[in-house]
């Protein structure tokens, strides 16, 4: 009996420094969960006709949880390396079967899809042109962009402050090329519908009457319209146009785009005693762009970034999590299933409920504590030497049963 009991023991101990091996070498490994061997006593029933006695067999292994407990952040260069803050695992497709993992380090394979270095692909949500997320479709996540498409200018903005004490021009009438013509100017690039860029001059010219202008408006050094008059109350600031708002005739800008319409909105120009100065000038257009980059939100959208400040919304990753985690079936490449005992899995969106939020550009690392398994490496070693120490004894106890005569 003895003989089987250190057995038990033997082996309960091999099994515990298999488990504390196992963390100690995924120490440096993305998203790994470290795993505890859990033991129970196991006992033998002697039932006889007066009395049932009960004595204790040895141990054995009941089984081998897992701790799901955050790992450190450590934040990386690499804008698809995405971490977890929280309970939420990623959701991938491994040739289509569903797989879970807490490992973010993903990226982009030959046909555009996010992948982790074994080629299974992140899943997310499509999202729609007025960047809704639709959380009742589960797609792989693709990145395939081509050009952005450029916008035609609408409008511009035009925020000044006009000198009150500025004379009058010295000659007449206006000409752009004629600086006496004018008392102040400047100008902003616009795009039409090709994306093409045209320069959209503005001209001030102060007029008899108090607080009066002129604004002459020119694209391609080609006047647009005739002068709009600009009239100030007392105070400085704008009385007419009303709103300050300027609607131009569409002008044609002979290279195959459609005519541009571009109105001009004055609602920030003042005139107070002090210098000319430009306050605000913009315009709603740009040109055509080329793909500069992704980012990633907490919430798990990824956007693609364009040389023309734009951005596009590619898609949101869907994130899981489950009842039971400790119930998962651990896969390879630090990855899990569903089983029955995990309970059915729950998908959704990161930032909200429990699924956690994202930080990208970060991996989450191993949640190993050294220290410990090096305390639980010895304490298992220990029990295995004093387990084998019991074979020996025991082993004595027989070879003197043996040798009486």
């Amino acid at each position: 009996m003895p003989f089987r009991i250190a057995l038990s023991g033997l082996n309960a101990a091999s099994a515990d420094l298999n488990v504390t091996a196992n963390n100690i070498a995924n120490a440096n490994t993305v998203g790994f969960k470290e795993s505890r061997a859990e033991f129970s006593e196991v006992f033998a029933s002697q039932s006889g006709s007066l009395s049932t006695s009960v004595s204790g067999s040895g141990v054995q292994l009941t089984t081998v949880s897992q701790s799901f407990s955050q790992g450190n952040i450590d934040f990386t260069n690499n804008v698809l390396d995405l971490a977890i803050a929280g309970q939420g695992f990623f959701r991938l497709s491994d040739d289509g079967e569903p797989i879970y993992s807490r490992a973010g380090n993903f990226s982009v394979d030959r046909e555009g899809f996010l992948v982790n270095p074994n080629g299974a692909r992140l899943q997310g949500y499509p999202i729609d042109s007025e960047d809704n997320v639709n959380s009742g479709i589960l797609t792989d996540l693709r990145v395939i962009v081509g050009t952005s498409a450029p916008g035609e200018t609408s409008e511009t903005e035009l925020g000044v402050n006009l000198p009150a004490e500025s004379p009058q021009p010295t000659a007449s009438p206006f000409a752009s090329s004629d600086p006496t013509t004018y008392n102040h100017t400047t100008s902003t690039t616009i795009y039409d519908s090709l994306g093409s860029a045209h320069t959209q001059s503005f001209y001030f010219v102060k007029q008899p009457a108090d607080n009066t202008w002129e604004l002459y408006t020119l694209i391609d050094d080609n006047q647009v319209g005739p002068p709009v008059t600009v009239q100030f109350a007392q105070d400085g600031t704008l009385a007419t146009p009303a709103g300050g708002q300027i609607t131009l005739p569409a002008y044609d800008p002979l290279n195959g785009a459609a005519p541009l319409s571009v109105n001009i909105d004055l609602g920030e120009t003042t005139q107070f005693g002090s210098a000319f100065a430009v306050n605000n000038l913009g315009q709603d257009g740009f040109t055509t762009g080329r793909l500069a980059g992704l980012d990633v939100a907490n919430n798990g959208v990824i956007f693609a970034r364009f040389t023309n400040g734009q951005a596009e919304s590619l898609g949101a990753v869907a994130m899981a999590r489950f009842v039971n985690p400790n119930g998962l079936e651990q896969r390879n490449d630090t990855s899990w299933a569903e089983t029955f005992e995990s309970g059915g899995v729950i998908l959704g969106e990161a930032s909200t409920a429990s699924f956690g939020v994202i930080q990208a550009g970060a991996l989450e690392a191993s949640n190993t504590e050294l220290t410990e398994q090096l305390v639980n490496m010895i304490t298992a070693q220990r029990n295995f030497q004093s387990n084998a120490q019991m074979i020996t004894t025991a082993d004595e106890v027989t070879q003197t049963v043996l040798n009486i005569r």
